[in-house]
């Protein structure tokens, strides 16, 4: 049971990240980033050396762990709001559709960027080799990496809260996402809060690519994709632009896939997410504005 809780809180982390990223550009935006997944996947490959071999040639990925974890937070940070200056920008004044759009073709160009150095052919990395190693807690045993994955969660949503609480830029950002509009008449300089959600949301996806890269020991140009579609289901569950409801979905969705996989008979579990996505149906059905409704819902301007 142990195991299982484990299990769900480390795949739950995963997708409250993603989740959490997504919210915070919805937030100031009004914009569905799709091309966060590829993000994930660019932070990943951003630790090799361009190579078509299947073995890696690993590159930045040989650093010690505290400069491992700055460089990719940082490398994620510094592409997000690359994307913001060169695209996103550009469309403020359209509408959520356009900017939605325009979003699934920047992923493209990060995606075909990939596969231009480095081929559609999987590669098998080695990151932060000593995670791996069995810990025991309360009689369950599991990977040190699971253990960090949760702690880190935790601790990044604690200092996100504090952020957004205790600080200046953290209040300019929670009165942008309840009223822009107001909020620029009151003073708030819009690049800067929109360039800090985009930072911000571009660090949570380095952060998700090292953990996901340790975890399953491939960099694979599609590798945020299923985390990005179980992190825009989880914004949606929670309700779009509340970040509190996005974190909340995501742990809800990790476990309820964890979950499934151990109830579900043997024949069926490679249908497990037909399940998962059947639950989100029902949920939406009767609860459509989210589990938590943002208090700023109005049209940006």
């Amino acid at each position: 049971m142990l195991q299982i809780v484990f299990d769900a809180l480390t795949l739950g982390s995963l997708y409250a990240l993603g989740a959490l990223g997504i919210a915070l550009i919805f937030g100031v935006m009004r914009l569905v980033n799709f091309a966060h997944g590829d993000v994930i996947a660019f932070c990943v490959f951003a630790l090799l050396w361009p190579s078509v071999d299947a073995v890696a040639i690993v590159f930045a990925g040989n650093l010690p762990w505290y400069l491992l974890i700055p460089f990719v937070v940082l490398v994620g940070a510094g592409l997000s709001v690359l994307c913001e200056i060169v695209v996103f920008r550009r469309f403020r004044d359209a509408s959520p559709a356009t900017m939605m759009i325009a979003s699934f073709a920047l992923g493209f160009v990060i995606r075909y960027f990939l596969l231009m150095l480095f081929t559609s052919r999987p590669k098998s990395i080695s990151l932060l080799p000593a995670l791996s190693q069995p810990v025991e807690i309360f009689g369950a045993r599991l990977p040190l990496l699971q253990l960090i994955t949760i702690v880190t969660t935790l601790l990044v949503l604690a200092g996100l809260t504090i952020f957004l609480r205790r600080t200046r830029f953290g209040l300019e950002m929670r009165a942008a996402a309840e009223n822009f509009a107001m909020a620029r008449m009151l003073g708030v300089r819009a690049n800067r809060v929109i360039m800090l959600a985009f930072a911000l949301s571009g660090a949570l996806a380095g952060a998700i690519a090292l953990i996901f890269g340790s975890q399953t020991g491939t960099a694979d140009i599609q590798m945020g994709a299923a985390i990005m579609l179980m992190a825009f289901i989880a914004t949606v569950i929670g309700g779009l632009g509340s970040l509190g409801g996005a974190v909340l979905a995501g742990f809800l969705l990790g476990a309820a896939s964890v979950v499934m996989q151990v109830v579900l008979p043997v024949d069926a579990r490679p249908f497990r997410d037909a399940f998962v996505y059947g639950a989100v149906i029902l949920v939406l059905l009767f609860r459509p504005q989210g589990l938590l409704v943002a208090r700023g819902t109005k049209e940006r301007v």
